[in-house]
């Protein structure tokens, strides 16, 4: 968010802060959610990048293209072992995923 945006609200009376300090996440919570979503993140973009649907990538998975779309949500329902097993199997390579996990750590810095 902006800093003037920010200082508006606060002005106006509004609690700013991220969604760590709301839900009152631990770092490691915190690292483990953006971990996470950069995974189902990885999945999406291969699967764009390729062209697929989620239907596609699910029979690929021997999956459900619901489970497909959770996957990319980063639903609570879904493991990192599942997200990291349906990259490899969908043609990530080791360096590609961790590339995303790079990426959570950015984001998590930011």
């Amino acid at each position: 968010m902006d800093i003037e945006k920010k200082k508006r609200l606060q002005r106006n009376g509004w609690a700013v802060g991220s969604a760590t300090d709301f839900l009152q996440l631990s770092p490691e919570e915190a690292s483990f959610i953006e971990l996470k979503l950069a995974l189902a993140a990885g999945i999406r973009e291969l699967r764009q990048k390729n062209g697929l649907t989620q239907t596609e990538v699910a029979a690929w998975l021997g999956s459900s293209q619901s489970r497909v779309a959770k996957m990319e949500a980063g639903d609570r329902s879904v493991s990192l072992d599942l997200l990291v097993k349906s990259l490899l199997r969908i043609g990530a390579s080791p360096t590609a995923i961790a590339k995303w996990i790079r990426r959570a750590e950015t984001n998590r810095a930011a």
